[in-house]
C-alpha cells in the first residue's frame, strides 16, 4: 500500500491556488490580491517541481530496464497529458470563437502573437519550456509550460535512474541526482550570470530538472532519516513547520530582491517538503483537519491547467460587460476561485481520473463490473 502525502498533497492545493492569484493581480486593483506577495506567487510552481521529484522518488526508484521505463513514462503522459490537450483545445477554440466574433462585438487584444500556428504545435508537442526559436513568450494556456518541464524532468529521471541499474551503481545514485541538479544550475548560470531560475517558456524545463531532483534528493534523505527523526518531540515539529511557513512567507515576500538568488527558493521547498513529510507538527494536524484542503489537493493539477482560461472568461463577463471595476476583485476573487474550484471538481473526475493509466488486467475487471 503507497503513502499518500496528505499535507504536501494539501500544500500542492494551496500552492496552485497562489498561482492563479499571481495570474489574477494584472486584472484587479486591489491590496488584497495587488501585494508584494501575491505577485511573487509565481515561485510556488518550483514548490511543484520539488514535491513532484520527491513522490516520483518514492514510487519509481526501481526501475531497472527499458520496458520499464517505457512503462513510466506511459504512465506519466496518461497522467498529465489528456487536461494539457483538453485545455489546449478550449483555448484554440476561444481564438477561433474571437476573431468570429469580432466583426459584431468589440474584441480586446484580437490579435495575441505568442498564439500561433507554431506556439500551438509546441504546445500540443510540449516543448514549450524550451527555446525554440522564434518563440518570444508563454502562449495559449500558458501554465502549461510547466508541464513540459514535468514531462522532460520525467525522461532525464527514468533514463538516469535505468543507467544506475544497469550498471550496478545503486549505492551511488545521489551523487548522479545532485550531477544532474548541477548541470541544471550550471544551465541556468549561463544563461543570466546569476542564480536565478524564474524562467518559462524558454529555460523552464532547466528550472524544472532543477527542483525535481532536488526533490528526489529529499525523499532520500526523508527515506533514510525518517524512522530515527520521527520519535523526536511533536513540539520540536510543531516549532519546525512554523519557522517554515515564515521563512516560505518572507522568501516569497521578497521575491523582487530573492529572484536574482532564485536558486533559495530551491533549498527552502527541499526544508519544508522535508519537515512536512512527517505530519507530526501542529500546522499539519491543523491543515489535515480541514476537507476543503484535501480537496484542493486533490484537484490541484485542474486548478492549476485551468485557472488561467477560466480567468480570462470571468474578466471578459464581470469587467469588460457587466463593467465591474477591478476594484471589485476584492470580492468578486471569491466567485472566481469558486467557478475554478467547482470547474477543476469536475475535470478531475471526468478527465485526469478517466484517462489515467490502466493496465490491461485492470481495464479487463473494471469492464466486467
Amino acid at each position: 500500500m503507497k503513502h499518500r502525502f496528505e499535507v504536501l498533497d494539501i500544500f500542492r492545493g494551496l500552492f496552485a491556488s497562489l498561482v492563479f492569484l499571481f495570474h489574477l493581480a494584472p486584472f484587479a486593483n486591489t491590496p488584497m490580491i495587488n501585494n508584494q506577495f501575491v505577485e511573487n506567487s509565481d515561485m510556488f510552481v518550483d514548490f511543484f517541481f520539488v514535491l513532484s521529484g520527491f513522490v516520483i522518488a518514492y514510487s519509481y526508484q526501481s526501475l531497472s530496464d527499458g520496458p520499464q521505463l517505457k512503462l513510466f513514462l506511459t504512465k506519466r503522459v496518461y497522467r498529465v497529458y489528456p487536461l494539457h490537450f483538453v485545455m489546449l483545445m478550449a483555448f484554440l477554440v476561444m481564438e477561433i470563437a474571437k476573431n468570429v466574433l469580432a466583426p459584431y462585438i468589440k474584441v480586446n487584444n484580437l490579435i495575441n502573437p505568442a498564439n500561433n500556428v507554431f506556439t500551438f504545435f509546441t504546445s500540443l508537442f510540449l516543448v514549450n519550456s524550451t527555446p525554440v526559436p522564434g518563440v518570444k513568450d508563454v502562449s495559449w494556456n500558458i501554465p502549461s509550460w510547466s508541464i513540459s518541464a514535468e514531462m522532460i524532468a520525467y525522461i532525464v529521471f527514468g533514463t538516469i535512474v535505468v543507467f544506475i541499474h544497469s550498471s550496478g551503481q545503486f549505492k551511488r545514485r545521489n551523487l548522479y541526482y545532485a550531477l544532474i541538479i548541477v548541470i541544471s544550475l550550471t544551465g541556468l548560470w549561463f544563461v543570466s550570470r546569476s542564480f536565478q531560475i524564474n524562467y518559462s517558456f524558454n529555460y523552464g524545463f532547466l528550472r524544472g530538472v532543477l527542483g525535481f531532483f532536488t526533490g528526489v534528493l529529499c525523499f532520500n534523505l526523508f527515506s533514510r532519516t525518517h524512522a530515527v527523526v520521527r520519535t523526536l518531540p511533536a513540539w520540536l515539529f510543531s516549532v519546525t513547520e512554523l519557522i517554515m511557513l515564515s521563512l516560505i512567507a518572507t522568501c516569497i515576500y521578497n521575491g523582487e530582491a530573492m529572484k536574482p538568488w532564485g536558486a533559495v527558493f530551491e533549498v527552502l521547498f527541499f526544508a519544508c517538503i522535508y519537515t512536512f513529510a512527517f505530519e507530526k507538527g501542529l500546522i499539519s494536524a491543523g491543515m489535515k483537519s480541514v476537507k476543503l484542503f484535501h480537496n484542493l489537493g486533490k484537484y490541484s493539477y485542474s486548478i492549476y491547467m485551468t485557472h488561467a482560461l477560466l480567468l480570462s472568461l470571468f474578466n471578459v463577463l464581470f469587467i469588460r460587460i457587466i463593467k465591474f471595476q477591478p476594484e471589485d476583485y476584492a470580492y468578486l476573487v471569491f466567485l472566481n476561485f469558486a467557478l475554478i474550484y467547482f470547474v477543476s471538481a469536475w475535470t478531475y473526475k471526468h478527465i485526469e481520473m478517466r484517462f489515467q493509466y490502466k493496465s490491461k488486467k485492470k481495464a479487463a475487471t473494471e469492464t466486467v463490473k
